[in-house]
């Protein structure tokens, strides 16, 4: 079976999410993977280079899907207010709400093969009753009650070139990290992350390598006993499940190319653990999962950047990532 059309979320309409999206479908447009974007009509227009993109409204994925080539396809669900690149602005919040709500329902009816999120500002999206840290966290919550044969999520994945890094916290204050861990979530992390890279990425046997939280991996307990009462109680628990887990290993030395080739994945225990060696592989092609959901999510691995939207300056490379691995593994679902 074929996977349906992707289903693109505008993110924030003041932030670079329009103009990466029209970059996007430019070098997409001929080989795809197809996607619809769910967002305001208005403001994918204004992104547009003058007859260098031909927008779409549309009204279904079918729709989306057939006109692919020749239009960027938009299913439009309008901002109450204009919104000028660059300034955000509290009144978009509703309508971003409801463009990630209405692409996951796309998702869970099966009218779409995933859902790929550009990005979002949380500050915009607080005054609309937004009470989640992120885009994961929502994402859990809007498919909780769908059905799941498999660990439920959400956990956050990056991905850059050979490089997968899941965390076991994500959008925490550092201090509160280490209060934070326990075997049981470490425990959890590890299993819907090797049922993810069974899955949705086609490996039969991954590995998993597991960090420490302190220096060097706590010294045996010299330099904290995170390692010694929580994270190698948590490897031994994953190993008489049946998953391929190593150490707790010091995260300095996790990375390198060497090491790289030892596991299928790192596990992190906190955000930037994780995300500043991904960045520094490739910033400009790192990707997001969410693991552990019934539906399949992607998102380009940075944020809004107001700073430069509106001025042509945004690399679409992440986002085009980000779709061509959502496809990837929406082929993987529907074998």
């Amino acid at each position: 079976m074929k996977p349906g059309p992707l289903a693109l979320t505008l993110g924030d309409p003041a932030g670079v999410g329009p103009e990466i999206v029209v970059k996007a479908w430019q070098a997409l447009r001929r080989d795809g993977p197809a996607f619809m974007v769910v967002g305001d009509y208005q403001s994918v227009a204004s992104a547009s280079a003058a007859g260098a993109t031909i927008l779409r409204a549309v009204t279904s994925p079918a729709e989306a899907a057939a006109c692919f080539q020749d239009n960027l396809p938009v299913l439009d669900l309008p901002l109450r207010s204009a919104v000028v690149a660059g300034q955000p602005s509290p009144t978009t919040g509703p309508m971003v709400i409801q463009w990630i709500e209405t692409a996951v329902g796309l998702a869970l009816s099966g009218a779409v093969s995933g859902v790929v999120t550009a990005p979002i500002t949380k500050a915009s999206l607080y005054s609309a009753g937004f009470r989640f840290p992120g885009h994961t966290e929502f994402l859990g919550e809007l498919t909780a009650g769908a059905a799941f044969d498999g660990a439920r999520g959400p956990v956050m994945m990056l991905t850059a070139q050979d490089l997968r890094v899941a965390l076991v916290t994500v959008h925490e204050p550092l201090a509160t990290v280490p209060g934070l861990l326990s075997v049981d979530l470490i425990v959890n992390a590890g299993r819907v992350t090797a049922e993810a890279l069974r899955r949705d990425f086609g490996i039969a046997r991954p590995r998993l390598a597991v960090a420490g939280l302190n220096p060097h991996a706590g010294e045996g307990g010299a330099l904290g006993r995170e390692e010694v009462d929580i994270v190698i109680p948590a490897v031994q628990a994953l190993r008489e499940a049946g998953i391929d887990a190593s150490g707790p290993y010091p995260a300095d030395s996790m990375f390198p190319d060497f090491m790289r080739e030892r596991y299928d994945a790192a596990l992190c225990l906190y955000h930037d653990q994780g995300l500043i060696p991904v960045k520094m592989l490739d910033f400009w092609g790192g990707v997001n999962v969410t693991l552990g959901l019934p539906i399949v999510r992607t998102s380009p691995d940075h944020g809004t950047a107001f700073d430069i939207a509106g001025r042509g300056l945004a690399k679409p490379e992440s986002l085009i990532a980000a779709i061509r691995l959502a496809e990837l593994m929406a082929r993987a679902r529907s074998v």
